[in-house]
């Protein structure tokens, strides 16, 4: 048994007011009692050190619920109660509570009443005994727990435990006194007997409970900012603060909330999808919920009862099946303390609630968080921002090249090693083309492996030696280095590179670089190698030469001092020259395979199954009258813009500009195995582009513009076609005129894209339409079959629209053969549904008149074209 601290010498010790008291008392102590002296200090050492270890003790939080259980049989058997109750008071919370045992297979339930009310709480608050001999006589009793146990309660004795401090620690209620009507006062004298001894049991465990939850608090707290410490991924800290915290809080689940920097009133995070393959965004308003409330007013929840909140959402718990019960939020500011950066949010501590303490530790945590997502964030727009400038010098086409004070390469882009005949491809779509019918993924990214592999081995070669040597190029060197020297700028245009590719000692895989000597004697550097000196290739050497536009410019410190040279060389030789016409016309992948076939490629007439695409805006003259000759320009300039891109976005070639009408081929220079799929895919992008294109004039007050878009397929003959002062890329044949007539057609019907049957049978597994009619346009003896074009079959059709074409079918078969009363019946139905189509219109003016004047009983159902 411990010494109080009355008769421990080291509490007296302790509690002196000046040093040196120990020395004092044992100068003139006799050796007995010096000994005497020593056991007694050292009895006390061991108190401590057995205090200290019980602290640290895991089943210490067990010993307080056995002592409860304990005591609260004892104090039912010596008083004869039926039923009794052992409250323990938390002052922090100002609540009562207690566990049952064995409830759901063993597991103890902790229940918790306000301080302030009821019997136990009357009691706890105002520290006096009550002896109640009718329980359903006194207003503080409430009956309800009876009517949920069909439990009877007759008498109640409940009285307070106090700790030595006079403070009431805990509250014992009896229920139902065993052998009598009613407790007695000689039960209440019992009591006492052995109250005040509980009281300082129940004290002091609880003291070393706190203690103990306060030194496992510490120590998770620190291995928690311990583990803060371990990355500068932001992925990976936002997953260890998760982690940590909950494991500090002893939460069931935890999330830690970022504030969007861009979009400061929304917060986000990432979270683990289910299989755990990636990190899914989730997104929330800074307006809404528990959070929410958090982030806007910096304060922190500590909710002891979700649902009795009304900022908590139950939806997700209603979904999932899962019960929220408690919640701990609390924002988390950068180091500076004073800006918000994100809020975390623990749900269900496992055991009890979050308390006062577990406010404490979580601030404590959040602060080394803040710092720690500061860090990672800092770390990450380093990151975004070099690869955005790396994006960004390998996104240009003309080579850039940097070094250092002395000259030396420090990066070159990927233009810069094409210049120098580095085997890569230009782009993803030009990388793919050889390979567009290969199915095999491995060998797709072998193929990728090994470009890269060579773009790799091509700059571990070139970084860090001289520029001038590298790109032999007259005067570079003196160039530089009025750069490098004086922070000049300087431009120098026409100037030339000549390089080679070819072997070296016989290995493929070793790429030469030419460089000529101050006796112009041919110089060659191996890629892969040291480069110190130079090598001859044992194979035959390939010599290009460019024509280039030369930029020389300093690189800057903040303070002004010159650190590096950027040098720009801009290749204006022929192949590019060629590159930048094509550009115009078709995409850059398919102008690249049109460069890798040679210029002359595009000279000779060819024969190709094409798809042709027309587009024409309606009424351009009544739309234009009104408008400045600057605001036409404007206008057109905005709208191709836009609908180019939806041609090339699906593989086709812009032909040419008729006025406020547009030609593209899909099929050609370069066959399209699918071209006419593709025209379609473009004509509803255009549809789609138009769509916004006119909520921009809307929001600008400018008219809508309508388009037409006809579409046919069929060979034709593409070559360049033109006299010896211009020529231009065209195709020719009855396709193209047929698309210019159905554009044409478009006006009639009032539909935006019309198809002819040459194209819609090339693709109409993917495709919704009308049968639009079998028409004869204009100059043509075969008729042709013409459909209006809804949209794609997978996107579906509504219920109503459904009901419509499926009338409007009919009529048209009826129409066909020549049962003209009961097609005008199906397509007076039709326009119930659809009172203005015009198609329905057409047909019902032709169904009369040939109800009244039949055609001959050799009618085909074509309809003839009189007007273009």
């Amino acid at each position: 048994m411990a010494q109080s601290s009355a008769n421990s010498m080291l509490a007296n010790l302790t509690q002196a007011n000046r040093p040196g008291v120990l020395t004092e008392q044992v100068r003139d102590l006799p050796k007995p009692a010096f000994i005497e002296l020593l056991k007694r200090i050292t009895t006390e050492f061991e108190h401590f050190i057995k205090a200290i270890e019980l602290i640290n003790n895991e089943s210490l939080e067990k010993l307080l619920e056995e002592l409860l259980e304990a005591f609260t049989l004892k104090i039912g058997q010596i008083l004869s109660a039926d039923r009794t109750t052992i409250f323990m008071v938390d002052e922090d919370k100002q609540e009562l509570w207690s566990k049952i045992a064995e409830f759901k297979g063993g597991e103890s339930l902790e229940i918790r009443v306000p301080i302030n009310k009821g019997i136990a709480g009357y009691v706890a608050s105002k520290g006096l005994c009550l002896n109640i001999p009718n329980a359903y006589e006194d207003d503080r009793f409430d009956p309800s727990t009876d009517e949920k146990t069909g439990y009877r309660t007759h008498n109640i004795l409940c009285m307070p435990v106090f700790s030595e401090g006079a403070r009431v620690v805990a509250v014992v209620q009896l229920l139902n006194k065993i052998g009598g009507p009613r407790f007695t006062e000689e039960d209440e004298r019992e009591f006492e007997t052995f109250a005040r001894s509980i009281g300082i049991l129940l004290e002091s465990c609880n003291s070393f409970y706190t203690a103990a939850r306060t030194q496992k608090g510490l120590t998770a707290l620190l291995n928690a900012i311990s583990s803060l410490e371990q990355s500068l991924d932001l992925d990976v800290t936002l997953q260890s603060v998760m982690a940590e915290a909950r494991n500090l809080m002893q939460a069931d689940r935890s999330t830690l909330w970022l504030v969007d920097r861009d979009r400061k009133n929304e917060l986000w995070t990432r979270v683990r999808s289910a299989d755990g393959t990636e990190m899914v965004p989730l997104r929330q308003s800074m307006k809404k919920g528990i959070v929410g409330h958090v982030a806007s007013t910096q304060e922190t929840l500590n909710i002891s009862n979700a649902y009795d909140d009304p900022r908590f959402d139950p939806s997700a718990d209603e979904k999932t099946g899962y019960v929220t019960r408690t919640i701990l939020c609390m924002p988390v500011f950068d180091s500076s303390g004073k800006n918000l950066i994100g809020v975390t949010q623990l749900i269900n501590k496992a055991q009890g609630y979050f308390t006062s303490y577990d406010v404490s530790f979580m601030r404590a945590f959040n602060i080394q968080a803040g710092i720690a997502i500061e860090n990672a964030q800092l770390y990450d727009d380093v990151l975004q921002e070099k690869r955005y400038q790396k994006d960004i010098l390998q996104s240009l086409s003309d080579a850039v090249i940097s070094t250092d004070k002395d000259g030396y390469i420090t990066t070159i882009n990927d233009a810069a090693l094409m210049l120098l005949g580095c085997p890569i491809p230009r782009d993803k779509d030009t990388a793919d083309r050889e390979f567009r019918n290969i199915t095999d993924q491995a060998f797709k990214q072998s193929r990728n492996d090994k470009f890269r592999q060579i773009k790799e081995e091509w700059e571990r070669s070139l970084l860090g030696r001289k520029l001038w040597e590298v790109f032999p190029i007259d005067s570079l060197e003196g160039f530089l280095a009025n750069s490098l020297t004086n922070g000049a700028q300087q431009y120098f245009p026409e100037r030339t590179l000549r390089v080679a590719v070819g072997k070296a000692d016989g290995q493929d895989s070793l790429v030469i670089v030419l460089g000529t000597d101050s006796d112009e004697k041919a110089l060659f550097w191996a890629v892969g190698q040291h480069m110190d000196q130079p090598v001859s290739p044992t194979a035959d050497v390939q010599f290009v030469e460019h024509n280039i536009n030369l930029h020389v410019n300093p690189l800057l410190k903040p303070e002004g001092d010159v650190r590096g040279g950027l040098v720009v060389m801009e290749d204006i030789s022929q192949e590019k020259r060629m590159k930048t016409t094509l550009y115009r016309y078709m995409t850059p992948s398919v102008a690249e395979q049109v460069m890798a076939l040679g210029e002359d490629s595009l000279m000779v007439g060819e024969r190709r199954d094409v798809t042709v695409l027309f587009s024409d805006i309606r009424g351009y003259t009544s739309l234009t009258e009104s408008l400045e000759a600057a605001e036409v320009v404007s206008m057109l300039n905005e709208y191709f813009e836009t609908m180019v891109e939806a041609v090339f976005n699906h593989d086709g070639t812009l032909d040419k500009f008729i006025g406020d009408a547009l030609m593209a081929v899909f099929g050609a220079p370069l066959p399209l195995s699918n071209h006419a799929l593709s025209a379609v895919q473009s004509a509803l992008e255009m549809r789609e582009r138009l769509v916004n294109f006119n909520r921009s004039r809307r929001a600008k007050t400018q008219p809508e513009i309508r388009i037409g878009i006809g579409l046919s397929s069929g060979e034709v003959v593409s070559g360049n076609i033109g006299s010896q002062r211009k020529m231009e890329y065209t195709v020719i044949g009855d396709g193209v005129n047929l698309s210019s007539r159905l554009e044409g057609v478009t006006k009639e019907y009032d539909c935006d894209i019309v198809l002819s049957e040459h194209t819609y049978e090339l693709c109409k597994q993917d495709l919704l339409v009308r049968e639009l009619d079998i028409i004869r346009v204009k100059g043509k003896q075969e008729p042709v079959k013409i459909y209006d074009l809804i949209g794609y079959r997978a996107s579906g059709l509504g219920e109503q629209d459904e009901l419509f074409l499926n009338l409007y079918q009919q009529g048209r078969d009826l129409y066909t053969a020549m049962d003209f009363a009961q097609a005008i019946e199906r397509f007076t139905q039709a326009q119930v549904l659809r009172p203005q189509d015009r198609a329905v219109e057409i047909h019902l003016e032709r169904a009369r008149r040939y109800l009244q004047s039949p055609p001959p009983r050799d009618w085909d159902g074509v309809h003839i074209m009189t007007t273009k």
